[in-house]
């Protein structure tokens, strides 16, 4: 029986790997459960009309997420919306603590019955396929594989590429090319609105180079997040002035 039971035994190594697997088991069953009450919560407040939080979505540092502060988001949702009339799209590229501000506004709008333009969620992270018809799957490494019929749509577009690397950048401007409606008059010119949101070390690929022809500079809007960051970030745009909340922040651009 002994010869018997030292055959049946495992050894330290099998066993530290069977408690290791199953403890990744259960940190997966974990973390499915708080996502699925993550999306239900989102899904009640949807529901209820109530303000919406980032507070669910915790950030993933190894994905590169880091969300804005509410103030800085809500001022680029504002900045979206600004003009914006039911027959325009906006469109957040990689920044979904933007569009939770904009959704935040859009209902508060449809509440007070005025007329909202259409608002999507380009994003690669799918708990924010809790948005519905409002969320299309994103992954900046196939810049446009996206849905056809979206091609040429945008009147207002904001980005936060997810990376500081040029090729990362290269494809999300991209992706914001073939996403912006074609500006033909001058009054489409002023219409259409563009804010790169972005590192600034990305300054001259940025201005001069990926959205140089769309007008896109760099402003002295201070950005914020929530979480503090190492790398300084700034805010690129087509458009500037006192009701933007910021100008130029080169001399030259005056």
């Amino acid at each position: 029986m002994a010869d018997s039971d030292d055959e049946l035994s495992l050894s330290t190594s099998t066993l530290d790997a069977l408690k290791s697997f199953y403890a990744e088991r259960d940190a997966r069953a974990r973390e499915f459960e708080r996502l699925a009450a993550a999306a239900q919560e989102q899904r009640e407040a949807l529901a209820a009309g109530e303000p919406l939080s980032m507070s669910v979505f915790t950030e993933d540092w190894d994905k590169s997420q880091f969300w804005y502060s509410d103030e800085t988001a809500t001022h680029y949702a504002k900045q979206l919306l600004d003009g914006a009339g039911p027959d325009m799209t906006v469109v957040v590229v990689s920044a979904p603590s933007v569009f939770v501000q904009l959704k935040n506004l859009v209902n508060k709008d449809k509440a007070e019955g005025k007329p909202v333009p259409k608002i999507l969620l380009l994003e690669h992270d799918n708990r924010f396929a809790v948005f519905k018809e409002e969320f299309v799957f994103y992954d900046f490494m196939h810049p446009i594989r996206l849905p056809a019929h979206l091609k040429g749509t945008a009147d207002r577009v904001i980005v936060d590429p997810p990376f500081l690397s040029e090729d990362c950048q290269t494809k999300a401007a991209l992706t914001v090319r073939w996403l912006s409606k074609p500006v033909v008059s001058s009054e489409e010119k002023d219409a259409y609105r563009v804010i790169v949101s972005t590192g600034e070390r990305m300054e001259k690929l940025i201005t001069g180079k990926l959205y140089k022809s769309l007008g896109v500079k760099t402003t002295d809007y201070e950005i914020v997040h929530a979480a503090e960051l190492g790398n300084e970030f700034y805010c690129y745009a087509n458009f500037a002035g006192e009701k933007a909340g910021w100008g130029w922040r080169n001399e030259e651009d005056r």
